[in-house]
């Protein structure tokens, strides 16, 4: 990546990866992803956080250009996913004098990592609120527990406003794609983040303490410009509130027939002036469907029976949704069986383990194909969705 400069004392020292294919061996990022780290240059230099190990040999290089003939002071550890921290090991064999800044937990999960010689010498071991003055720049450290792992913490930069955020407003893609933040923050943050809103909710209100005027993140662009925007966003996300007003039609359908009954709810939805997202969940990847599911106020699980349960990609999206804790929606179940019916009561029991889910009254049973039964049937749960 091009020479990026934060500001004149804090440079860019991060890498794209457009070779992955799956972040977290889950997640498909078809633009890549950004290692985020940075260089602080005062009197004395913190390195903040490094990389993952498919980047080392290129951070390195970046850190090289910036540091010239000086050697860095400090190595602030914000957060231990091997995507960040991977590279501690080569960083602190590289340079023994320099310090290495975590809190406790950090500290333990270093030690599960890797094998560090002299650490408890080059220790520094902070806690909330604790500050370290690097001659111009002081950092001031504030503990974030599970945003998303237990030993996060945020950095705070005092003359220049920096927040250092760590997995906070991150995305996925590479900065070199220029992508709009919101096209890949918001399936970042749902998918890698959305389990732990209260956890997040804690660090807002910290941050509403400190006048902010950047925000450097692990993952993604820089932000510099709008920041009660991304802020907002963060704070809609994390109370599990929705985004904006529509409908979800996630459809898991064997043979297509299931398939044409949600297309057809989908006419029915739009003709009453609803915006609908259709979604198959056999074709589409299980992350984007559960960002969509947060995004918007209601949904419309439509589902083939299986196995005396439900066919297998709904019941999948059904337990993503739990894991991220899906909640304060309204939803509206559509069941496919020939013979046993079984999906709607499926669905129901999974639902029914999520909290403030309000399920409608209407269902709708096909039985193997749509017909003017089923359609009067749509018509009323639509409307029933309508009222929401």
């Amino acid at each position: 990546m091009a020479e990026m400069k934060v500001t004149d004392s804090i440079r860019y020292i991060g890498a794209d990866d457009t070779t992955i294919d799956l972040f977290e061996s889950q997640y498909p990022v078809p633009k890549g992803v950004s290692y985020n780290s940075y260089v602080i240059l005062d009197e004395k230099i913190a390195v903040m956080d490094t990389v993952d190990p498919r980047a080392t040999d290129e951070w390195l290089e970046n850190l090289k250009r910036e540091l010239g003939e000086r050697t860095p002071d400090y190595l602030v550890v914000s957060h231990m996913e091997p995507d960040h921290g991977g590279s501690i090991q080569v960083l602190a064999n590289k340079y023994p004098e320099m310090k290495i800044v975590g809190n406790a937990k950090t500290f333990n999960m270093i030690s599960q990592f890797f094998v560090l010689e002299n650490l408890d010498s080059r220790k520094v071991v902070v806690k909330e609120g604790d500050s370290l003055n690097l001659g111009s720049h002081t950092l001031q450290f504030y503990m974030a527990p599970m945003v998303h792992w237990p030993e996060v913490m945020v950095t705070y930069e005092t003359s220049e406003k920096v927040l250092f955020s760590a997995d906070g407003f991150g995305t996925f893609g590479a900065i070199s794609e220029n992508e709009e933040w919101i096209a890949e923050a918001r399936r970042y943050y749902i998918n890698i983040v959305g389990k732990y809103g209260a956890p997040v909710q804690t660090l807002l209100k910290k941050a509403s303490g400190l006048d902010i005027a950047m925000i450097c993140p692990l993952h993604g662009p820089v932000l510099k410009e709008n920041l009660g925007y991304y802020l907002e966003k963060y704070d809609i996300w994390s109370s599990y509130r929705p985004e904006e007003k529509g409908i979800v039609i996630a459809c898991a359908s064997i043979h297509g027939h299931t398939a044409e009954a949600a297309r057809r709810l989908e006419e029915i939805l739009k003709a009453k002036g609803q915006k609908v997202v259709y979604i198959d969940l056999c074709r589409t990847h299980v992350s984007n469907a559960v960002e969509a599911a947060f995004q918007y106020d209601r949904m419309v699980l439509a589902a083939s029976s299986y196995d005396a349960g439900v066919f297998l990609p709904m019941e999948d999206f059904l337990h993503h949704l739990k894991a991220k804790t899906y909640q304060n929606r309204t939803v509206a179940l559509m069941e496919n069986g020939s013979w046993a019916p079984s999906a709607i009561k499926t669905m129901k029991s999974i639902l029914e383990g999520m909290k403030n889910i309000k399920i409608c009254e209407k269902t709708v049973t096909i039985k193997s194909s749509m017909n003017e039964d089923t359609v009067s049937a749509m018509e009323a749960m639509a409307e029933e969705l309508c009222q929401e």
